[in-house]
């Protein structure tokens, strides 16, 4: 993820992790869907504290831009990603099924690939 913080700016590091974020999301670099670093990670890979990341998380979240789904991570919102809520859900509703029956994911990737004739 191409997130650069600045520690010179006037703005506040969790305020420009978030705003990149949000940015990356509505230009559609992150998709619907796309997990986001677990917040120690990015915290780490950008060299800030982990409340820093935390904090940009929370406000993402509180604004509707991302998820946190507790094991599943931290996910760009349809709203967010500018993908109609609709098309997300059928997404969550056949990964659903896929792994229901048993399907891998790279199965159930070939299935949709092949269903767009890709």
């Amino acid at each position: 993820m191409d997130i650069v913080v600045d520690a010179d700016s006037a703005v506040p590091p969790y305020e420009q992790v978030r705003l990149r974020i949000a940015e990356l999301a509505a230009d559609g670099t992150l998709a619907a869907g796309t997990r986001l670093p677990p917040v120690r990670q990015l915290a780490t890979d950008l060299g800030l504290a982990a409340n820093t990341v935390a904090r940009a998380y929370r406000e993402l979240e509180q604004a509707g831009l991302v998820e946190t789904r507790g094991r599943a991570g931290t996910l760009i919102t349809a709203r967010a990603g500018r993908t109609p809520a609709e098309a997300q859900q059928a997404a969550q509703r056949y990964a659903d099924r896929a792994t229901a029956l048993g399907l891998t994911p790279q199965a159930a990737l070939d299935l949709v690939r092949a269903a767009l004739h890709l």
